[in-house]
């Protein structure tokens, strides 16, 4: 089974930090790198590095392009990927250096000129028994998963950056929904119901150090974290989707999936950034059997 991946690429600006600033603050950081990122990018990677078969459907800068040579050495197809005369999108990353917490100023830029050609092109290469994905950090996202859904594909949303609304609206299309805890509670406030009572076929609540709550047709549960010291969080939710959807595309249960993915986050999280930190299939099995 293949993924088609309608998600975002940045150049992420990490700047690790005493601790994380406040209004009016003027503060030196500690260290600085610039690194390939964004939401899609990360998933994609952690897709590939997973096991999955990944089409990435996005924009990036065209000076940039030496950049997407770490999707390519990941795994990720991109065949769709438009490069454009027109600045990348990019995340300034502020990462507490103490906590591991982080806070992100995002800028869509090539994001938000991805074009239907794209969409229509890439889902021609697509089966009913494929995933379609998308997050919040690109343009087009309901007409993508709408005419995925129209082919027969099965939907993941990552509803992040979270848009009530637009999350709301596209509920009846997602067969496997992807918040966290503080994303499900607004989203519940927005619909005036509880989103684990829609009765939607997946739902995954990921509870940050507290693991992850799956709610759907594969029952009710808890999946636990590892204990693990956190160095840098960013990229961690999009590391746990990446490993679940590819388990998913291997047949493996939400149970086995969401464990794996689990120790695909923990591990993911001891390391500084986002998408250079997510490990491969073989890391994450070493990790399981010596924890």
């Amino acid at each position: 089974m293949t993924i088609f991946n309608l998600g975002s690429i940045n150049l992420d600006y990490f700047y690790r930090l005493p601790h994380l600033i406040s209004a009016g603050e003027t503060l030196a950081a500690n260290d600085f790198n610039i690194a390939l990122g964004g939401k899609g990018a990360n998933q994609s990677v952690a897709l590939a590095k997973a096991g999955g078969d990944v089409f990435h459907i996005g924009a990036f800068g065209k000076k940039d392009e030496l950049y997407l040579q770490e999707l390519r050495n990941a795994g990720v197809n991109l065949e769709f990927v438009a490069l454009l005369d027109m600045p990348s999108g990019h995340a300034i990353v502020m990462v507490d250096e103490k906590t591991g917490e982080n806070q992100i100023i995002l800028s869509p830029s090539a994001n938000y000129n991805i074009e239907q050609v794209q969409i229509r092109k890439a889902l021609q290469k697509a089966n009913r028994s494929d995933w379609a994905l998308a997050q919040n950090e690109t343009c087009l996202v309901n007409p993508f998963l709408s005419l995925a859904k129209e082919q027969g594909l099965r939907i993941c949303y990552s509803a992040a950056p979270f848009v009530a609304e637009q999350t709301a609206g596209l509920i009846p299309l997602t067969d496997l929904l992807i918040v966290n805890e503080g994303e499900a509670e607004a989203l519940s406030q927005f619909i005036e119901k509880d989103i684990t009572k829609l009765g939607l076929p997946h739902l995954i609540i990921t509870l940050g150090p507290k693991g992850a709550r799956y709610i759907g047709e594969q029952g009710s549960f808890l999946v636990s974290p590892f204990n693990v010291t956190a160095i840098d969080t960013t990229g961690a939710g999009d590391t746990f989707l990446g490993y679940v959807l590819a388990d998913l595309s291997d047949g493996q249960t939400m149970q086995q999936a969401m464990s794996h993915a689990s120790a695909a986050a923990a591990l993911q999280i001891t390391r500084q950034g986002a998408l250079p930190a997510i490990p491969s299939r073989s890391e994450v099995n070493r990790f399981i059997q010596d924890n």
